[in-house]
């Protein structure tokens, strides 16, 4: 077994994400301690097995919320608790099977080697992945790179990354978005807006069937409306730090 980390922890936020969750957690533990879950108000009694796999685990923490808030805001709840504990950086991952859990020690040890930085996952994608999916991501790192001034963000909508805990409370403090879907791309934004610098690690993605067991909570009109809600505040926000983004790029 791994030994113990006192800074960096793998924080998996999950809502109703059927079967796959128990594969996920189980292979994060074989990679990492500690692992937390964060149970998004899920009513698909993931909760209650989640639970019982942590009472004979002692490397596996679960918070349960009593309603589902979204992505963004169980991340912040497994922030603020990971803090509290001392922890210094958290990698994100979901809990349905997209991520294979072999990457997390090389994400864990560039975040070591660079501290300062987040680790972002940049998917690889199997044959088999939704032409959607993989084509229309293409919009979003398109508009995430023209808000950052090209700082140079991968992919702005994998969620399997390395944040620096402090930075990311804060920015989600200062403001009350990035609680659902929004989350991942407008972190990654924001936080380069706060100098932090993007690393970029190719990472496999797997997409499961629903014979299979996978299970999605996208919904095309939905999320893409709030995703388009979201890039046109940061593009007003971007307009704003365009002094400073221009200076950071001039800057010897």
């Amino acid at each position: 077994m791994n030994s113990s980390s006192t800074t960096h922890l793998v924080l998996i936020p999950s809502f109703n994400p059927g079967p796959k969750v128990y594969a996920t957690v189980r292979g994060a533990r074989q990679c990492w301690t500690p692992v937390w879950v964060v149970v998004d108000g899920s009513t698909d009694c993931s909760a209650e097995g989640l639970l019982a796999m942590a009472a004979q685990d002692a490397g596996l923490h679960v918070l349960v919320l009593p309603r589902n808030q979204g992505k963004g805001a169980a991340v912040l709840h497994g922030l603020e608790q990971a803090a509290a504990a001392g922890f210094t950086h958290v990698l994100t991952m979901d809990s349905d099977g997209q991520h294979p859990p072999e990457p997390i020690a090389a994400f864990m040890a560039e975040s070591s080697r660079q501290p300062e930085a987040m680790i972002l996952g940049v998917p690889v994608f199997e044959a088999s992945a939704p032409s959607l999916r993989v084509q229309g991501r293409r919009v979003s790192n398109w508009w995430a790179n023209l808000e950052t001034l090209g700082a140079g963000i991968g992919d702005s909508l994998f969620g399997f990354r390395v944040y620096p805990i402090e930075p990311l409370r804060q920015v989600m403090h200062d403001q009350r978005w990035m609680r659902r879907f929004d989350f991942d791309p407008e972190a990654v934004v924001r936080l380069c807006w706060r100098g932090i610098r993007p690393v970029n690690l190719p990472t496999p993605v797997r997409y499961f069937s629903a014979a299979q067991g996978g299970v999605s909570h996208f919904r095309y009109v939905r999320d893409n409306l709030l995703l388009t809600g979201m890039h046109t505040r940061l593009f007003f926000g971007f307009l704003l730090r365009l002094p400073v983004l221009l200076a950071r790029r001039i800057r010897p």
